[in-house]
């Protein structure tokens, strides 16, 4: 594990204006230039105080790096979040170096670029426990720490998973994906039963076709004539919908998908 430009707890408890002033937030899977640094960026507008967490520390680097230069305070930390050691490390450390947590966010995940798009009946074994891996158990790891740190400051807290329409409509040649993303509304309702008298609440950002998340598809046209609203998503789609779970605003919602697909959901499962 690795950690770049730890600052002190006086740092990460400054207000800076914004819908999350001052909130001190963990976004797992914040590095690249996807949803995960739209995340960061979006939230760092509104004052957050983040650690960028990702597999590579360059990735996470780059996107500490962008949102110092817009003044935002953050750290880039770096760990394999399927390693359940390091995993504990990196969040640890992170609610050391901001002075505690706030908000959690878990983006990491996907099917496409870890294994084969095939049928449930020719899906192997080894894929459909790399599925469990990248996209529920190290969720259900993290959300289990990070309850173990709100509960030790005596504060609420506010965690929201990025998850996907093929956890709640099927998931053709998707099967242990949707299973999983399904998996990650029922974590978010048992957090929600469970915690709400704590004052934490955990939701889910049940997000439809991303331009970035389609970027290895031949031809993004099929996709989007399968779209209701005409047009693929956008990070910034995701990033508002993440900030609006994680804001005050939705402090009476808890345990909840808010599915952002351009009305795919209502339609039927992509071919």
């Amino acid at each position: 594990m690795r950690c770049a430009n730890a600052f002190s707890p006086m740092l990460a408890a400054m207000t800076v204006p914004g819908r999350l002033a001052g909130r001190r937030t963990l976004v797992l899977g914040g590095g690249g230039a996807g949803i995960g640094r739209g995340i960061c960026e979006r939230f760092a507008g509104e004052g957050a105080v983040l650690a960028v967490a990702d597999v590579d520390h360059g990735r996470a680097e780059a996107t500490a790096e962008a949102i110092r230069r817009s003044g935002g305070a953050v750290i880039a930390i770096s760990a394999d979040v399927r390693d359940a050691q390091a995993l504990d490390d990196m969040i640890t450390r992170s609610a050391d170096d901001l002075g505690g947590l706030d908000i959690l966010i878990t983006v990491i995940g996907g099917q496409v670029a870890f294994v084969p798009a095939v049928p449930l009946t020719e899906m192997a074994d080894t894929d459909w426990d790399t599925m469990y891996e990248l996209n529920l158990r190290y969720v259900a790891r993290a959300v289990r720490r990070v309850l173990g740190i709100f509960t030790h400051q005596s504060g609420s807290g506010c965690i929201v998973s990025i998850g996907s329409v093929a956890g709640v409509m099927a998931a053709p040649h998707q099967a242990g994906y949707g299973v999983m993303k399904a998996g990650l509304l029922s974590l978010a309702r048992t957090v929600a039963a469970e915690q709400a008298p704590y004052g934490t609440r955990m939701n889910v950002v049940v997000a439809g076709a991303i331009s970035m998340a389609v970027a290895n598809v031949d031809s993004s046209d099929e996709w989007v004539d399968e779209i209701p609203m005409g047009r693929l998503g956008s990070i910034a789609d995701v990033a508002n919908a993440a900030l609006f779970l994680a804001s005050d605003e939705a402090a009476y919602v808890t345990g909840q998908g808010l599915i952002v697909d351009g009305g795919v959901s209502v339609r039927g499962p992509f071919a």
